[in-house]
């Protein structure tokens, strides 16, 4: 009987594991299909959706993502940024389940304070004397103030545009600039005492004009729009963004039409002496670019205005203030960069700066794009 004894509790113990090994399969199936059940027909709130992992994830440093790179190829460790550590898991957890940035008040302060919210940016590059207190930020007024008339002070363009090239030949338009909210004018073109720089006619339109005749000066086809935006997005009932994106839409579709770089030009809303540089005894307006990254492409346009950057820098120390990215919510976030890998936002001075020292400006970035345009053109056998 010992033997028999023996098989019997052995044949016990197999139908025993087939028993368990059996209830856990089904057990994982039936939560499997309770788990896709839920999924599908959970309401449209709270499914989990693709772009729902995209925006969890965006809460994270994109540095962070080159420490996962490495596990799979070596050469991934020369690529980490300066001064950069893979943050700890309970960082990452902390991050991930709260949108806070331990490193960063604002994520938790943007949330408490009204408006702070707006200053969703990133500094890419910082320039000289740049930092996160003196950062452009999108805060129009109400259109009625906006599209208010105002009178303005009479001005005569002190400085002349660089003359044209000899045998310039200027083949197509390569360069379309426009002004999304076209109105951003300065208070030295203003009468004293004005409240808002806004202006119908002598505002931002004024300085892509003048950039586009430098840039033809340079043998660089431009073309400039200086639509009323502003009273076209107020018509439509759209934002500025939605109705300038429409012109620049047109513009690319238009047959035949060569345009490989798109500006958009603003003015900056902060204090005279972070907008203002003096190079050999003339003070000319700083500019900083600005990048939407809330599209997937934007490294694209992050590489022309870093490129546009550094030339200014070698060239016109201090002139830059630098290059910074911008998402989240109370920013556009695209500012129609999506359209084009290179299409850039720059900001020309600010409201205290005067339309004089723009123009020196303008001349400057010419200068410096034509350099850029050109070798570009050369590297893609352009030329």
């Amino acid at each position: 009987m010992g033997p028999i004894r023996k098989w019997e509790n052995k044949q016990n113990l197999i139908i025993r594991r087939w028993t368990f090994w059996g209830a856990s399969a089904m057990s994982i199936l039936l939560l499997l299909f309770i788990g896709i059940g839920i999924l599908t027909g959970a309401k449209s709130t709270y499914k989990l959706y693709s772009s729902t992992i995209q925006n969890f994830t965006t809460q994270l440093d994109g540095s962070s993502f080159i420490y996962f790179f490495e596990a799979e190829n070596k050469v991934f460790a020369k690529a980490h940024p300066q001064e950069k550590k893979l943050p700890g898991l309970s960082s990452l957890s902390f991050q991930l389940l709260t949108s806070i940035k331990p490193n960063d008040l604002r994520s938790l302060l943007g949330r408490e304070i009204p408006g702070l919210s707006s200053y969703n940016s990133e500094i890419i590059i910082a320039g000289e004397g740049t930092d996160y207190t003196n950062l452009p930020y999108e805060s129009q007024p109400p259109l009625d103030i906006v599209l208010e008339d105002r009178e303005a002070v009479d001005h005569e363009e002190q400085e002349e545009e660089t003359p044209p090239q000899e045998d310039q030949d200027i083949k197509e338009d390569s360069v379309f600039i426009y002004h999304t909210h076209n109105r951003e004018s300065f208070f030295p073109q203003l009468p004293e005492g004005t409240q808002h720089a806004y202006h119908d006619e002598v505002n931002i339109t004024k300085v892509g004009a003048r950039l586009g005749k430098e840039l033809e000066n340079r043998g660089i086809g431009a073309e400039v729009d200086t639509s009323d935006i502003t009273t076209a997005a107020q018509q439509k009932g759209i934002g500025a963004y939605e109705a300038s994106r429409e012109i620049v839409q047109e513009v690319m579709s238009t047959d035949g039409n060569q345009i490989k770089y798109i500006f958009d030009l603003h003015r900056d809303n902060v204090p005279r002496e972070v907008t203002t540089k003096e190079i050999d005894g003339k003070s000319y307006a700083r500019t900083i670019f600005v990048v939407g990254a809330k599209h997937p492409e934007y490294e694209k346009n992050l590489k022309i205005a870093t490129d546009l950057h550094k030339m200014l820098e070698e060239k016109y120390p201090g002139l830059s203030r630098g290059v910074l990215t911008k998402k989240g919510s109370g920013v556009d976030g695209k500012y129609n960069q999506d359209l084009s890998g290179n299409a850039v936002l720059i900001e020309f001075g600010g409201v205290y700066n005067s339309l004089e020292e723009t123009y020196l400006t303008t001349g400057v970035i010419a200068e410096v794009f034509s350099e850029y345009y050109f070798e570009a053109e050369k590297v893609s056998g352009g030329e």
